[in-house]
């Protein structure tokens, strides 16, 4: 029996990637003028340009330009967003070179919440809005320090999370996860000094390391010993007993223990 006939027509030419990941699916979208709100959108949509409005998980999601952020913000404020909770920035340099910056606010007299988002590109400047809500002072630093965005009009913009002389900004999908050079050697200079590197050694960045040996910050079951002590090769069994604990659990004996193939 011959396999069905299939064109190889530009076969090479199609696309056969699939994603191996998982995608979550998108949340569904509301209209504003559907919701609570209505009327706070048509008093800003008669102000400002509003480049997508939309309902997203009990969240009022606005776009906007970038020049508008300050005006935006105290014109919300005077209808009843006198919260300000967050404001931080997605790098989308690699699909539109720049930077997605939100601000998200509470209405806690109507129990609202408003999204306020803006396109930044790379090497432009955004306004400070720390002159409308101070709690976005140090927000805004935070975006200076780990995506590089420059705030003009900041009281105090200087790094917050990293050291004054780091170099880079950590949060970029360009930087590497471990630091680069400067990162993985910055204690052992600013401490000892360069000419200690080889005595000291490079440090450990990778958080998924895990020596087993050491059984002064890891455990390993059935070697367990007291602090400072030599580690067990040999495992033991242990007994277990929790301390004051419920008084039906009685002391337990591996010996006595039984595996349930099945539910009773």
């Amino acid at each position: 029996m011959m396999r069905p006939y299939s064109d190889k027509k530009n076969a090479q030419l199609k696309n056969y990637y699939k994603d191996r990941f998982y995608h979550a699916p998108h949340t569904p979208k509301i209209q504003v003028e559907e919701s609570a709100f209505k009327e706070d959108f048509q008093i800003l949509q008669n102000e400002f340009n509003i480049l997508s409005s939309f309902i997203e998980l009990d969240f009022w999601v606005i776009e906007i330009q970038k020049q508008d952020n300050v005006e935006v913000l105290q014109m919300l404020k005077k209808l009843g967003y006198v919260a300000f909770t967050e404001a931080s920035a997605i790098d989308f340099i690699a699909q539109k070179n720049g930077f997605e910056v939100f601000y998200q606010l509470l209405n806690p007299s109507k129990r609202l919440r408003v999204r306020v988002k803006t396109f930044v590109g790379v090497k432009e400047k955004l306004e400070s809005v720390s002159c409308v809500f101070k709690g976005a002072n140090w927000s805004e630093r935070e975006i200076y320090d780990m995506f590089g965005i420059f705030i003009i009009n900041h009281p105090n913009l200087k790094r917050i999370l990293m050291p004054d002389d780091w170099f880079g900004h950590p949060l970029l999908k360009t930087y590497p996860l471990k630091g680069d050079e400067f990162a993985r050697w910055y204690e052992i200079d600013k401490i000892f000094g360069k000419e200690y590197r080889e005595i000291v050694g490079e440090e450990q960045r990778d958080p998924g390391f895990v020596d087993d040996k050491d059984t002064l910050n890891f455990s390993r079951i059935y070697h367990e010993v007291k602090k400072n002590d030599t580690p067990k090769e040999l495992s033991f069994k242990q007994e277990y007993q929790e301390e004051q604990g419920v008084l039906f659990v009685k002391k337990v004996k591996r010996n006595q223990a039984k595996i349930l193939n099945q539910r009773r």
